[in-house]
């Protein structure tokens, strides 16, 4: 309001306070109560952001349209009032149907959409679309979160608020921005925070990712990626810091991995710059090697160990006390760094035991036909596409871990 007053020379003159912008000191005390007043109005904006991430983080209810298939219900939790959601047992059928529905290799998008529209099934009074579709499929708020979807997401660059071992294959999860990120990537989940939720999820894990990553192999999410990716993007970390390498195209036609926590704060000592171009035939050739020692093994049929939750829950704690190491580091001195990365080598060790008793422990569950399907796909490397580059990924590698080229890249194998 003063801006515009003084744009159309109009002064202001108080009727209760000694405001009179026509003297030097009317306007000085004008001024100073502005400033104290913007303080308070920031102040309580930052209380309000503040109040509502810290609610996220509770798993509380945080408002907006209720997601098909469940219901409100008022409830306590923590000594907070909030709602939760409640299963609708009808509509919760319709959406099982949508992700059985979907898993199907040869449905599509718009194949369910059609199918409600056929059968007068209208979600929220409305017909369904494909973006629709594609947005009740990509919703966590319906998975029982295990550790699967922990791995999964963690594995994608999302910021997990739970511990590994509070994901027991009964709650759905809720999806939020990240506070104070201004970060967006619509095909992506850096940026973000995954919470468990009170209320009972209604799609089961293994079914869940079946779904997810069919459509994150949709050409129409993949179109924006692959113009600016490698097929080894997603699955790299650091060999240093676990965190998630960003992969970037450089003023040459080359693709490039940088570790993010060397380029915010360069308190990680993991790689500058890793070239995907030197880094893709040695994953290859230890795809094709690993693929080669599976097909020697004689299977048994022998069930798997029943400690394989516990140690996956293990491995997802130790990565988290990396990352929380890691994160400390900012500003560090150079005692404390040099004291830091004894103690991450230390928990590095243990996690790659660990990797390699869960390794040890899953041998037995890769199916042939998921193997054949691999190999062909390995003996015709140079012909396949992007896409079937990411299934041989996807079906071998949990994740690899650089520090450099060649003997300096960890694998972790899914057998």
């Amino acid at each position: 309001m003063m801006d515009m007053f003084q744009r159309y020379n109009v002064e202001f003159v108080s009727s209760t306070e000694k405001f009179d912008t026509s003297t030097p000191m009317g306007r000085a005390m004008l001024n100073i109560c502005i400033v104290f007043a913007q303080l308070e109005r920031e102040t309580i904006q930052r209380r309000v952001v503040d109040s509502y991430f810290s609610r996220n983080k509770l798993g509380l209810y945080m408002g907006g349209p209720v997601p098909y298939g469940y219901r409100h219900e008022p409830t306590v939790i923590n000594g907070i009032n909030t709602k939760m959601l409640i299963e609708m047992p009808e509509k919760a059928e319709h959406i099982r149907l949508m992700y059985e529905m979907y898993a199907e290799p040869r449905t599509s998008l718009g194949d369910i959409a059609r199918h409600f529209a056929e059968n007068e099934i209208k979600p929220c009074g409305t017909a369904l679309n494909r973006a629709s579709v594609s947005q009740i499929l990509k919703s966590p708020v319906y998975v029982k979160a295990d550790l699967d979807i922990y791995e999964f997401y963690k594995g994608q660059g999302a910021l997990v608020a739970n511990d590994a071992a509070d994901f027991t294959g009964i709650n759905g999860c809720y999806y939020f921005k990240q506070k104070d990120s201004g970060y967006h990537n619509r095909y992506g989940f850096e940026g973000y925070e995954l919470v468990l939720a009170p209320h009972e999820g209604l799609i089961s894990s293994e079914l869940w990712l079946k779904v997810r990553k069919k459509l994150l192999a949709n050409p129409q999410f993949q179109s924006a990626k692959k113009a600016n990716s490698t097929w080894l993007a997603g699955k790299v970390r650091c060999g240093y810091c676990g965190k998630l390498f960003n992969c970037v195209k450089g003023t040459t036609p080359y693709y490039y991995f940088r570790c993010p926590t060397r380029t915010n704060n360069k308190s990680c000592p993991g790689p500058k710059k890793l070239r995907a171009i030197d880094l893709e035939p040695f994953i290859y050739e230890q795809m094709a090697e690993k693929l080669r020692e599976f097909q020697s093994l004689t299977r048994k049929g022998q069930k798997a160990d029943p400690k394989l939750a516990a140690l996956k829950v293990e491995q997802a704690q130790v990565q988290a006390e990396i990352e929380k190491l890691i994160d400390s580091l900012t500003g560090a001195s150079e005692v404390l760094i040099s004291y830091a990365n004894d103690k991450i080598a230390a928990l590095d060790a243990k996690r790659q035991n660990v990797a390699k008793r869960i390794s040890e422990a899953t041998v037995q569950q890769a199916s042939p036909e998921e193997m054949g399907k691999i190999s062909d796909y390995l003996n015709d490397w140079d012909n396949i596409g992007f896409d079937d580059k990411r299934v041989v990924l996807d079906g071998l590698i949990t994740s690899i871990r650089a520090t450099g080229r060649g003997e300096n890249v960890e694998i972790e194998w899914k057998f």
